[in-house]
Parts: structure tokens; sequence; C-alpha cells
């Protein structure tokens, strides 16, 4: 287990490096820079500004003086604003966090308990009524979802302001969130238990004369729960990603908010430092999984 940490930690450095050069050289190759805009600064103005941020060095330099920064616990300042990035992150991140584990958590008990359902209940009109429901649930992009719930609700209805500062400003943002995720475990629960449920310890446990519920909660639902929790790192980093956009479409004000804005903005330290904590996130989360994994089923041996 130890070593399979380690080899794990040090692959999701790599990952980590990999995807900040790739992040790095991909925005400066884009034309254009953070200074060039139609209230542009004069040419001398602009030249003492790119020299104090490193931009008038060759793009090489500049990722590495990056990198060297970030291994210091520098993320820099941001190019429009002058605030640290650091100080960003830090409040805005609370909010996308609170969106998305509200998203994931409702994501996973819903789609954990249609899955059984659909299972317990196969070939019946629940089932097919929660097939169809999850397919239709795929289909629809979070954004797009997000886009009519804010027209149906907020819009034409008017059940929910478009922005508010209590919670009930979640609600609509959970559902545009959660509801894909929630179609996938839905369908990935409903195969596993299938699966487990024609195993030989579940007709033993029957045989026995175990409780239903027993059977299905302690013996069936253990075993059909392992690939989903396979699907929660990659779950968690499809909600935090999917969030960037539905954040804007609701005006949550979290991080995906901030992360948009520097995109159009130029913001080259504000695209970095979103980009290198996401990323840390999300490598950290497959670990994490990984763990989890070989803990919920001793029989999974980590090499």
């Amino acid at each position: 287990m130890f070593r399979y940490i380690v080899k794990r930690v040090v692959l999701a450095i790599v990952t980590v490096f990999v995807i900040a050069a790739i992040t790095f050289f991909t925005m400066n190759a884009i034309p254009g820079g953070p200074f060039a805009s139609e209230k542009a600064p004069s040419a001398e103005v602009q030249r003492v500004l790119e020299e104090r941020y490193n931009l008038d060095k060759p793009v090489y330099q500049q990722f590495f003086i990056y990198i060297r920064n970030f291994l210091h616990g520098d993320l820099g300042v941001s190019l429009k604003t002058g605030r640290s990035i650091s100080t960003v992150i830090g409040e805005s991140f609370p909010v996308s966090a609170k969106l998305g584990g509200m998203a994931a958590l409702v994501a996973t008990i819903v789609g954990l308990v249609l899955g059984s359902i659909a299972a317990l209940k196969r070939n019946s009109i629940i089932d097919r009524v929660i097939v169809f429901l999850t397919t239709f649930a795929t289909a629809v992009p979070s954004f797009v979802l997000a886009t009519i719930l804010l027209s149906v609700f907020c819009l034409t209805l008017k059940w929910v302001p478009v922005w508010s500062a209590t919670e009930s400003h979640y609600v609509l943002p959970v559902i545009a969130l959660s509801l894909y995720p929630m179609a996938y475990i839905t369908r990935l629960t409903k195969t596993s238990m299938l699966d487990a449920l024609g195993q030989d310890y579940v007709r033993t446990a029957n045989a026995k004369g175990v409780a239903g519920w027993k059977v299905i909660f302690k013996h069936a639902l253990r075993n059909a729960v392992i690939p989903v929790i396979t699907y929660v790192g990659p779950m968690l980093a499809y909600i935090l990603t999917g969030s960037l956009v539905v954040e804007n479409i609701f005006t949550i004000g979290g991080l995906g908010s901030k992360f948009v804005s520097s995109i159009t903005n130029r913001d080259y330290t504000m695209i970095m430092g979103t980009t290198m904590f996401l990323s840390i996130i999300m490598v950290t989360m497959n670990l994490l999984t990984d763990i989890i994994y070989s803990i919920v089923d001793p029989r999974i041996k980590l090499d």
C-alpha cells in the first residue's frame, strides 16, 4: 500500500506539471495579452507592466519562473486587479465547494436509491420510468439544463429569485450539476446490483433466512457500490469543471466565475492559479478514491 501511494503521489506531481505546461504555453500562444484592450495603456506603461510581471522574457523562462514561485507557495497577483491569487481562491472556492458538495451528495444518494429500486423492480413500469429519466438526464448538458431552469423557474414562474444570498439560490444550480452524475450512478448501481443479486453469497443468505433488507443493504449493495466509488473521483471533477459555467449562469460568485472572467480578460496569473488549484484537487481525489476502493473491498490489492 505504501509503495503504491508513493508511486501515485509521484505520478500526481508529474500530472500537475504537465497540466501546468500545457495550460501555460497554450495560453501564451493565443494572440493578444493581458494589457491589450480597447483602453490599452501607452507603449511605455505597457513595457513597464510587462517587465514587472516578467512578460518581457521568453515564454519558457516565464514558465520556469512561475513554477519556481509556485513551489514556494506564491501564485502571484491578478494582472487586472492586483489582488493576490491565493486570497481570491480562498474567498471564492468555499462557495464552489459548497455548491459542488451539495450536488455530489444529491447525485450519489439519489443515484444509489434509484439504481437499487430499478434493479429490484426490474422490467416493471418503475424500472422503465427510471431508465427513461436517466437517459434524458445524460443527454442534456449541465449548462443547457441550467439555462432552462433559470428561464422557467426564475424568469417565467418567478418561484426562485435570479440572485439572492439565501440557501434557496443553490437549489437550481444543484439540480443542474447533479442531474447527469445522478443518472450515471443510477445506471451503474442498477447494473452492479443486478450482478450482485445473482451471486452465490446472496442466494446463500436468502436460503439461510436472512431478512430481505439485510440481504440488500449488507450483502448486495455493499458490493454493488464499489463501481460507484470508482466513479466518485471523476464525478467530482465533472461537477467542479461543470460548475464553471453554471456558476456564471446563476451568478453564484464562486471560483468558476473568477476562472471564466480571467479567460475573458486574459488574466494569465489568475488562469494559471485556478488551473493549478483545480488540477491538484482532481489528482488528490483520484488518489483518495483508489485508496477507499481497497478499503471497501479488501480483496483488491493495490500494487
